[in-house]
């Protein structure tokens, strides 16, 4: 298995380090060869704006689109969630659309309003997952194909669509592989495919 962690910006060595840290083999992705032969791709934190602007200088924005739609797993995380989401409010930004979701950017504040909390999320078991949340989004609302997976104060936080997961946090800043354990399940079940 090999997953392509987008490298424009953001935490992307630490989303490898966790790919490693499951047994798994990652590749940086800035152009659009490096898509090639990839089973799924993560697209990590960041600034959304820059991100998607990026993703169209870079040429990469229409190949993975194509992807995703003919069933290629991806993972957005924080901005990557935003990324992720059909309707983004207030915003015209280029954007993947993927999942059927409207999100609100910078939801829970500024830099210095980032936080952490422990968040119960069945699919990964009883034990609490620590997540970090730095200048979060949350998901307004979802649509009918959309499973919440999680929720802080009522503000959906991750949520799963097929072969697509978006969180609203960063997972990768902590030691927990959990939920980059939950998507290569995805990436798995679409290798079958």
């Amino acid at each position: 298995m090999l997953i392509g962690v987008l490298a424009l910006q953001g935490a992307f060595v630490e989303h490898q380090k966790m790919l490693a840290a499951c047994g798994v083999d990652s590749r940086q992705v800035r152009k659009p060869h490096e898509l090639e032969g990839l089973d799924g791709l993560i697209i990590p934190g960041g600034e959304s704006t820059t991100m998607g602007k990026l993703l169209l200088e870079y040429d990469l924005l229409e190949p993975i689109k194509k992807m995703g739609a003919s069933g290629f797993p991806v993972f957005g995380t924080c901005a990557g969630l935003i990324l992720l989401a059909r309707e983004i409010k207030g915003s015209d930004q280029p954007r993947l659309g993927f999942m059927d979701m409207l999100v609100e950017r910078n939801a829970f504040g500024r830099q210095v309003d980032s936080f952490e909390e422990d968040l119960v999320i069945p699919v990964l078991g009883e034990r609490p997952l620590r997540a970090v949340f730095i200048r979060a989004p949350y998901i307004v609302s979802v649509g009918p194909e959309v499973d919440v997976l999680a929720r802080y104060e009522d503000k959906i936080v991750l949520a799963r669509q097929g072969h697509f997961l978006a969180a609203a946090f960063h997972p990768e800043l902590t030691r927990d592989t959990r939920l980059h354990q939950l998507f290569l399940e995805n990436v798995k079940i679409a290798q079958k495919r």
